[in-house]
């Protein structure tokens, strides 16, 4: 074999991309031309002359399409400045009506006093003005008595009254003047009840944003435990002494006296209220649709595991649960156990908060920012959330009811 044939690899590469000249130029000749089929052909979806009616009309249409879609969005544009101004326009007009009432109230306030001052201002001006006139006559007495003291000829001439005594010249203290003064007590009560007004209308007006996203919870049946009977409704969940004859389904609780709501939460905010003054002992909250119904473990108790959250009120003790951990609340004469628990979630930022509804204060916030006790990473929703309630053992045969409220507006 010619010595020629055994050419390194890098030479027969060589060879194959030499430049070769042509008599038009210089051309590079490439190792792996690409395929006719991969270049792209210009004009090649360019319309052919008989095509060129049928395009023009789609291309008509469109136009006319998209400039009757712009006038569409214009228009919304427009009504929506409109609409805003007219919303505002009229939360305006409410808070009006609210500042008018209460320009109203404390006029008539203000009105009630200034009254009031007036008759004790004209009942001491009597009062003063009786007085007045016994120290006039004592100094009447006094000068006559000097004067007898320095003439007693011309005190002869100018005796005393028949009944003057020094008894009849002691002006006897009226209790009732004590009496006169404006009446304090009912301002003092005034001030309580105003105060309280006051309390009630903030608690209302920070309720009034949570009432915008108020849920409609309803009761799922078949989670019920056999004891629990639902109202007509679905709203009130009694606590019966007996079991209902009814079957054993697999989402059912078969040990607790716990209730899932039928609806999931799985995005945005939401906010209902449970009235529970007719329960002596229970537990609030929500679940994940996965907590375990079976038994009587931490597992499918509320609170206790990773799958739910509660508040609860048992043996005269407000606690709040999560993950088998919990927070004592303080119950004292000022900050009583709540009637009515509100309950707030913000799905996506993993928040939610117990509320004692009646005065809006804050029981217990659970969220991803918080808490020495409660581990951040479990406060991230990662399941769709259910509505829960749950009755204690009852200790007697006492009524055990509670009801989710309607805060349909």
């Amino acid at each position: 074999m010619a010595e020629e044939d055994f050419r390194p690899l890098s030479e027969e590469i060589s060879s194959f991309c030499l430049v070769t000249e042509a008599r038009s130029g210089t051309q590079v000749t490439q190792p792996f031309p690409r395929s006719p089929k991969l270049i792209r052909r210009t004009g090649a979806n360019s319309p052919k002359p008989s095509e060129l009616p049928v395009w023009l009309d789609d291309l008509k249409k469109e136009r006319k399409r998209t400039e009757s879609h712009l006038e569409s969005i214009k228009k919304r544009q427009a009504n929506l400045n409109t609409s805003s101004e007219a919303m505002k326009q009229q939360v305006q007009e409410c808070f009006e009506e609210l500042h008018m009432a209460l320009h109203e109230d404390e006029k008539a306030v203000l009105d009630m006093i200034e009254q009031d001052r007036r008759e004790t201002g004209s009942k001491l001006n009597r009062l003063l003005q009786d007085w007045n006139q016994h120290l006039s006559l004592l100094q009447k007495h006094i000068s006559a008595i000097h004067a007898a003291q320095q003439s007693p000829a011309e005190s002869m001439k100018q005796p005393f009254p028949e009944d003057f005594t020094l008894t009849s010249c002691r002006k006897k203290l009226d209790p009732a003047e004590e009496e006169i003064k404006m009446n304090e007590e009912r301002i003092h009560k005034l001030m309580k009840v105003l105060r309280n007004i006051s309390k009630d209308l903030k608690a209302q007006l920070q309720r009034k944003s949570l009432l915008l996203d108020s849920f409609n919870v309803a009761i799922d049946k078949q989670s019920c435990h056999k004891q629990i009977k639902l109202t007509s409704d679905g709203r009130g969940l009694c606590l019966s002494s007996e079991d209902r004859c009814i079957p054993n389904e697999p989402l059912r609780f078969d040990q607790l006296f716990c209730a899932l709501g039928s609806v999931a939460i799985t995005s945005g905010q939401h906010y209902w209220e449970v009235d529970v003054r007719c329960c002596p002992s229970w537990a609030v909250g929500v679940a994940y649709g996965s907590l375990q119904r079976r038994g009587r473990d931490k597992g499918a108790k509320l609170g206790r595991n990773r799958c739910s959250w509660s508040l609860e009120f048992q043996n005269g003790h407000l606690m709040a649960w999560h993950n088998d951990r919990h927070v004592a609340l303080p119950i004292t004469a000022a900050r009583a156990a709540p009637n009515r628990v509100g309950v707030f979630v913000k799905y996506q930022k993993g928040r939610l908060v117990f509320y004692d509804a009646e005065t809006m204060r804050t029981l217990q916030e659970f969220s991803a920012v918080q808490t020495a006790v409660f581990e951040r990473a479990h406060h991230q929703f990662t399941e769709p959330l259910y509505p829960a309630f749950r009755f204690f053992s009852p200790k007697d045969k006492g009524h055990y009811h509670i009801e989710i409220c309607d805060l349909s507006l």
